[in-house]
């Protein structure tokens, strides 16, 4: 199992990696970018009754979302078209039909005007029913048009009550389609059945599913989700791992999605020549409830089995996403008989220690993104990388030192100041 005492080797390996911009060349890797078109958001808020519970940071559950929503609205980037839907905002009576159509289009998806947002937004009372499914439903139709990446934010503190429409049918439904659209759920104050339902929202679109107990992690979940809206929209390339190297796919530079099942090992292989770069990274996401305490490794291996460069990162249930990335410089070498050198076959291995929740399903597995750069290698002049891990531990000792004479220094110039001050 991956321990916390490796945490920081694995931020180093992701940050190397991110840092070396893991850029493909234009037309030749799997994965690019599609379309120009702006990124829409449509945020669905749950405005039931029960949002009237004051048990989030000794406010209203409605309270703590107008919050969140205002500092979302003023965090948006400028190249979000942003919506905003409501379920339960408009019918307090107890006619179960009508209360299931109950969903309404509060600020409609377009470009933001923040003002009138926020009016809008200031106008909600908690309510009436929780139609869950009708309001997906409607969501999918505000954000029709366009090639841009598509995503539903749904917030919410309690279960549909409008079945048989299944609100996770509905997820799956809407992913059926086609259309590129992700759903994220969050739970505010959750109970162990809705955090189910959630989660299967979110996971029949390979979106996530956040528990919220505070205003803050609300704000800053919303967020993060409309700031990955914004980024380019990216079609990762299928990609089945297999249990062991042998047997395993070669890929190319490009972004590649599998899943993987708990306590299995996803193999990937890929070609590296003399002189060039491997860089990689995998995120998995956990897209159910899942144990808190858990990491992921990612190795580069010879075909022979050695071990040559590792990532690790561990996480103690506070995201639903973990990465790490690693890089492993093919070194240049000639040939015996003049002829072009051999690539060398690296295998990437991928392992995580999730563990699913009481009553969770197992399958299917957690999805994870595998990134794959191979790029000529650092020159030896001017690359960090190029130092190799003596010389990079040799600088190390040199600044230590270096800081420690200065250390000296100043304390030797300090009491001698302090004397000559005495003796005046």
């Amino acid at each position: 199992m991956i321990t916390r005492t490796r945490l920081a080797t694995g931020v180093c390996a992701l940050l190397a990696a991110l840092t070396a911009g893991l850029a493909f060349p234009a037309g030749a890797a799997a994965g690019e970018p599609t379309g120009q078109d702006a990124p829409k958001v449509d945020l669905v808020l749950d405005v039931s009754g029960s949002m009237r519970a004051r048990d989030i940071d000794g406010q209203s559950r409605m309270a703590a979302a107008k919050q969140a929503f205002n500092e979302v609205l003023d965090a948006t980037p400028e190249e979000v078209e942003l919506g905003i839907r409501t379920l339960g905002a408009d019918y307090p009576g107890d006619d179960r039909k009508t209360g299931c159509k109950d969903t309404a289009q509060l600020y409609p998806v377009g470009p933001l005007d923040r003002t009138e947002a926020k009016a809008a937004v200031a106008t909600l009372t908690p309510t009436g029913w929780t139609p869950i499914g009708p309001a997906l439903l409607k969501a999918a139709d505000d954000l029709e048009g366009g090639n841009g990446s598509k995503r539903i934010v749904l917030i919410s503190d309690g279960e549909d009550t409008c079945a048989p429409l299944d609100p996770c049918e509905v997820a799956r439904e809407i992913a059926a389609k086609g259309i590129g659209l992700t759903i994220d759920t969050l739970g505010l104050v959750p109970t162990a059945k809705l955090s189910r339902q959630l989660s299967c929202i979110a996971e029949a679109t390979g979106g996530t599913y956040t528990s919220v107990e505070h205003q803050d992690e609300l704000t800053d979940r919303v967020n993060q989700l409309v700031d990955r809206a914004a980024d380019p929209v990216v079609t990762p390339v299928p990609a089945e791992g297999a249990d062991r190297c042998t047997a395993a796919p070669t890929l190319k530079s490009g972004l590649y999605t599998d899943r993987e099942e708990f306590g299995q090992q996803r193999w990937y292989r890929v070609e590296v020549l003399p002189g060039q770069e491997l860089r990689a990274s995998v995120s998995v996401a956990a897209d159910r409830a899942v144990n808190p305490d858990y990491g992921v490794l990612l190795r580069a291996v010879t075909s022979k089995g050695r071990e040559i460069v590792r990532g690790e990162a561990a996480g103690n249930g506070r995201t639903d996403v973990i990465s790490t990335g690693l890089r492993y410089p093919e070194p240049e070498r000639d040939d015996a008989d003049g002829d072009k050198p051999a690539a060398e076959t690296v295998c990437l291995a991928v392992t995580h220690s999730f563990s699913a929740a009481s009553g969770v399903k197992a399958t299917p597995g957690l999805p994870l993104e595998l990134t794959v750069d191979v790029v000529d290698g650092p020159s030896q002049a001017g690359d960090v990388a190029a130092f190799g891990l003596g010389r990079g531990w040799w600088l190390l000792g040199v600044l230590i030192l270096t800081g420690f004479l200065a250390g000296l220094v100043w304390g030797w110039l300090s009491r001698w100041r302090v004397a000559v001050w005495r003796t005046n």
